[in-house]
């Protein structure tokens, strides 16, 4: 099935926002009342804010395809998500973003050194979530769950450097295959491949299993990345919630940007690599209004888009061979529709 241009299939939504209500409840339950200013109550800040819920949801689904139930699922959703807010307040630090789900970072708003603590609060709650999985399903998943996060947090971090690297020493010799081995680890690992994985687990309690949909996991997460960069060009910003053009500013080596540095003539390439080679805060609005401008005219955007497409309908596939009889459940459809889901959405 190929994904159709402005097509979201109709339930994905509706189970998305069920699954994220189940954890943020959770969540939330578990966060310390009181403690210190500029702490817990900031913790909750970002998982407060209207978000998709995707991580948890792929965990929450994929054990739930995969024969389990979601009490089982929940902590491990909850720990997902945790990670994932820890990871935002960290990444919006490094990138100087200035905008996050519709309001100001954590960092503009009450500065570096609380968004840095708020950061540290939140990776710590989960892993006292993930201790508490000893208690709940016993020391040997417990433990197989520290290691699929140890793998997790590796890669994310190693692809993390990987992007930091390119602003830092100005690379601009990058093809696609570079982009796509920084998004495998950047995106797809602790976006798609470690909720499933972790779904996989907590169902099953199979050592051997948990791999089964890392290809799904792989092809997903890129088209969700290169959608994500796509709309911080072209998205409406009341949906979006992030800054419009962010990229341009922050420099980032999107494979929208390395298309254009393929293509363009050698006045624009000269151009942009004085552009590039300057800190966000020597950048100006006409030279980002101008890049902005020369990746919509050489169709930059939308030939991403064609690729996060063709992504979209390996993952299908991928999922579809993987999830066999389970492909016919309620979650199983579910996980399946995500791969139209990620392409079309416009948030």
């Amino acid at each position: 099935m190929t994904p159709r241009a402005g097509a979201v299939p109709p339930d994905v939504e509706g189970t998305l926002e069920r699954y994220r209500a189940l954890m943020l409840g959770a969540l939330l339950d578990d966060v310390p009342p009181g403690g210190p200013r500029y702490l817990y109550d900031l913790v909750t800040e970002y998982p407060r804010r209207w978000g998709k819920g995707l991580r948890a949801a792929l965990c929450l689904a994929t054990c739930r395809a995969f024969g389990g139930t979601p009490s089982v699922g929940l902590n491990a959703a909850v720990t997902v998500e945790l990670f994932h807010n820890a990871f935002l307040i960290h990444d919006d630090i490094q990138d100087a973003s200035e905008q996050r789900r519709g309001e100001e970072t954590l960092h503009a708003r009450y500065g570096v050194g609380v968004a840095l603590n708020v950061g540290n609060m939140t990776n710590l709650l989960a892993l006292q979530r993930l201790a508490a999985n000893r208690a709940a399903l016993g020391s040997g998943i417990a433990w197989r769950l520290f290691e699929e996060t140890e793998l997790m947090l590796r890669h994310s971090l190693e692809g993390q450097a990987i992007e930091i690297g390119w602003i830092r020493d100005n690379v601009c010799d990058l093809a696609a295959d570079d982009y796509y081995r920084m998004c495998l680890k950047k995106t797809s690992w602790y976006t798609c491949i470690y909720p499933c994985r972790t779904g996989i687990l907590v169902a099953t309690g199979r050592h051997d299993a948990v791999d089964v949909l890392d290809r799904y996991g792989w092809y997903l997460g890129a088209a969700f990345q290169i959608q994500d960069d796509a709309l911080n060009l072209t998205g409406d910003y009341a949906r979006y919630g992030k800054e419009i053009a962010g990229d341009l500013w922050e420099g980032k080596r999107t494979l929208i940007l390395i298309d254009f540095m393929r293509r363009c003539t050698a006045d624009e390439r000269e151009r942009l690599l004085g552009f590039l080679s300057r800190t966000r805060a020597e950048r100006t609005a006409s030279e980002v209004r101008w890049l902005h401008g020369r990746l919509l005219a050489y169709d930059c955007v939308e030939s991403a888009r064609r690729s996060a497409r063709e992504l979209a309908v390996a993952a299908r596939r991928e999922g579809q061979r993987a999830l066999g009889a389970a492909a016919d459940t309620a979650d199983g459809r579910f996980l399946l529709d995500l791969a139209e889901y990620v392409v079309e959405r416009s948030r």
